[in-house]
């Protein structure tokens, strides 16, 4: 569903980009926060101040989009970081940005976050065989 620069997020936007979040959690076992919104005119010191304001910092992924300003960053803490590369990062940036193009932010937020949860998947744990089985 798009969401022209401005507009208020609608109770279906704001439950698809929830669930975006949820499922990204689930997958990866880290924390993913997005804030859509005004950003300051530096909006990556902006992204970081807030990043470092969330509960768990070091586990979170921040995605800061503010549409007036056509501005995207992404936050990673140093724990994040360790399941979530730059290169992952910015490829979910850059999946989203094309949906922005297109206008739909709505859609691109949810896919990039899905797409950033899926990269930092939990790896399976592989059971071994033992002597009992």
């Amino acid at each position: 569903m798009p969401v022209p620069a401005g507009d208020e997020l609608t109770p279906d936007a704001d439950r698809r980009l929830r669930r975006a979040v949820e499922i990204a959690e689930d997958a990866s076992g880290l924390r993913f926060s997005l804030y859509v919104g005004p950003a300051e005119e530096d909006a990556r010191a902006f992204a970081l101040q807030v990043h470092g304001s969330l509960e768990d910092p070091s586990e979170t992924v921040l995605v800061l989009c503010d549409p007036d300003l056509r501005v995207l960053e992404v936050v990673t803490g140093p724990g994040a970081k360790r399941a979530l590369s730059d290169r992952d990062c910015a490829l979910a940036a850059a999946s989203m940005r094309s949906s922005f193009v297109a206008g739909d932010i709505v859609g691109g937020l949810s896919h990039g976050i899905t797409q950033m949860g899926e990269a930092a998947r939990r790896p399976q744990t592989l059971h071994a065989r033992t002597d009992d089985d």
